[in-house]
């Protein structure tokens, strides 16, 4: 559960571990800003894609639906840093479809968490194949990790690209390549 007072006290002693005086006008109230921000960053926590993914549509075609370009933000949990970038994600429907909102909503439980790449993309294409009941679903995340960009290696610019296939785009090659090439166009 979410602890404001904890995480104000925390950033007080993290200000005069690095040697500055927390009390000085421009950080005084810093760590309740801060307090704020996580509160924000990692409100994914207490929510379940289930909220979004169970309001479905009937729809009688098994033709793939694309939502790409989704934008995201999130925070890496090994450094506490911001990566950003893109969700792509397709599904073939199996009977039913979700408003296309709804998959965006799903990025940012997931998103709005202490996270990694590499798991949040399997999340969110599980949450999409679980609660959606698809019989393929195909995600690809795009990020910018700031821990590689502004510090450790410093390689500003450099992306990370995830992917998970379950079902159809699991088993069928072409059909990954084919939506893969969606993907790709801008």
């Amino acid at each position: 559960m979410f602890d404001k007072d904890k995480i104000e006290k925390a950033v007080k002693l993290l200000l005069e571990g690095i040697g500055e005086d927390a009390d000085r006008e421009g950080l005084r109230d810093t760590p309740e800003r801060v307090a704020r921000m996580y509160e924000e960053l990692c409100c994914g926590m207490n929510q379940n894609p289930k909220e979004y993914l169970s309001r479905t549509f009937l729809c009688d075609n098994e033709n793939i639906v694309i939502e790409k370009d989704i934008t995201f933000y999130s925070t890496c949990e090994h450094h506490l840093m911001p990566f950003f970038g893109k969700v792509h994600i397709a599904y073939i429907p199996d009977g039913k479809v979700v408003g296309i909102s709804k998959l965006a909503r799903t990025v940012e439980v997931y998103a709005r968490r202490l996270q990694i790449q590499e798991k949040m993309t399997n999340q969110i294409a599980e949450a999409i194949n679980e609660y959606l009941g698809t019989r393929g679903v195909y995600v690809m995340v795009e990020a910018e990790h700031m821990c590689m960009s502004a510090r450790g290696i410093k390689k500003p610019g450099s992306r990370t690209v995830t992917f998970s296939a379950k079902g159809k785009f699991a088993e069928d090659d072409r059909l990954r390549s084919d939506v893969m090439n969606i993907f790709k166009e801008r």
